[in-house]
């Protein structure tokens, strides 16, 4: 693409920040923004993957809590109504009722899986925050069986809601590939390490499928080289 339709098409202050990592030169300013988007790609299956995970954990974990396989609609005239709620204003309860809403205008059956596979990655990872975990017991951080003692629910929730916040930048095609006007991929390693620690929390055995799909390390030898 030329740099004309870049400017034009991409919009000046995107494009200014690679100008500056490359201090102004034009050519590896294109090939960087490029590289960024490769490396947001190869994060992607990574991310993509670890919500299923810890979506799928929550739901297990909690239906054996409340002995309801439907707890997810069913707990909207429950904790997720708890008057404790009113100055978050009832976010979960909110997110089911919306995607009901959503499935209802469609004309599509709402049933507990299609809500649960409807949620947000913020939907889950608020089930870590204390206004929503004391409600349960402080059920959802046994879905990481394997973490250090060390490791609470304000430490796990802060990683999950780093990943969450990269998750985001990714998704709106922000850069991920320098830190300030440097290129410097220091703080993907950061969220790739967390990612990893919290699989590995959940289910050691699961460590070889996420390698098997995981090619972000070469892209960051790549973005580096530019």
């Amino acid at each position: 693409m030329k740099y004309i339709l870049r400017q034009k098409y991409l919009s000046e202050p995107r494009i200014n920040r690679y100008l500056r990592a490359t201090n102004g030169n034009k050519e590896r300013a294109k090939r960087l923004y490029n590289a960024n988007i490769r490396l947001a790609q190869s994060f992607h299956p990574l991310l993509t993957q670890f919500e299923v995970v810890l979506r799928n954990s929550l739901n297990n974990q909690l239906s054996v809590f409340f002995s309801d396989n439907e707890w997810i609609i069913n707990q909207k005239i429950g904790f997720m109504s708890n008057s404790s709620l009113r100055s978050s204003r009832y976010f979960l309860r909110r997110s089911v009722q919306k995607t009901e809403d959503n499935l209802i205008n469609k004309r599509i059956a709402v049933t507990s899986g299609k809500i649960i596979s409807n949620q947000t990655f913020g939907f889950w990872i608020a089930f870590f925050l204390s206004h929503h975990y004391m409600l349960i017991g402080g059920e959802p951080l046994k879905v990481f069986s394997y973490k250090p003692p060390t490791e609470d629910r304000a430490r796990v929730y802060s990683k999950l809601d780093d990943i969450r916040k990269f998750r985001n930048r990714i998704n709106h095609c922000e850069p991920i590939c320098f830190i300030g006007n440097t290129i410097d991929c220091n703080r993907i390693i950061d969220i790739k390490q967390k990612l990893y620690n919290l699989i590995e929390w959940i289910e050691p055995d699961l460590i070889p499928f996420f390698d098997n799909i995981d090619n972000v390390n070469s892209k960051i030898t790549k973005t580096m080289s530019i």
